[in-house]
Parts: structure tokens; sequence; C-alpha cells
């Protein structure tokens, strides 16, 4: 098993599709439903073996929870906040740039 590249509080964008986000947690490996793996189109389908990435995710016209493999995401370069409505449940703010979870997610 790989150690993951990204991590919780830190602000990524997806490879392929338009929509950036920050990490609230992390599987060592997939670890979702059948059915939404094989929603996903064979020809970009990710491999299972990867850790895989849960995001408070926005693009253009709302928010949502996305849960993406390491292969798909990159580094949000912007430095802006993600606006995404949970983003301050979770998180207690935005220190060079990455979040800070909330006290009580860490224990």
């Amino acid at each position: 098993m790989r150690m993951a590249k990204f991590q919780i509080g830190q602000i990524v964008r997806h490879r392929m599709f338009p929509f950036r986000g920050v990490i609230f947690d992390v599987d060592p490996t997939f670890s979702n439903t059948e059915e939404w793996w094989e929603a996903i189109p064979e020809e970009i389908r990710p491999v299972k073996d990867q850790p895989f990435y849960h995001l408070l995710a926005e693009n253009e016209e709302t928010s949502y929870v996305a849960y993406v493999s390491e292969q798909n995401l990159v580094v949000d370069e912007t430095g802006d906040a993600v606006s995404h409505p949970q983003v301050n449940d979770l998180f207690s703010g935005l220190e060079n740039g990455h979040y800070v979870l909330r006290e009580s997610q860490t224990n």
C-alpha cells in the first residue's frame, strides 16, 4: 500500500473535470460501492489500488461531496478559498494554503 500524496485540508482540483475542493478524508484504497465504480466509463475508470479522497467540492454551478482517485487529482495553485457550505463545519480556517481541521474533528 502506498502513502497518500495529498492530505486532509489540502485544496486540489480534478485533472479532467472542472471542479476543485478541499480534502476531508482519505481511503488508502477504493472503498465505495461496485455500482459507483461501474458507473464510471471504462475508458477513464481509475484503478482501485490507490488512495481515494473525499472532497468538499465545487464547480461554477454547485457544491457537493466528491470521491476521487489520487491519479485524477492535482494541487490547486490558485490560492483561492473553497466556498463549499460545509467547509466551516469541518475546518477552522485557511492557513498557508491549507485548511486546518477543527479541534472536534481531530479527536
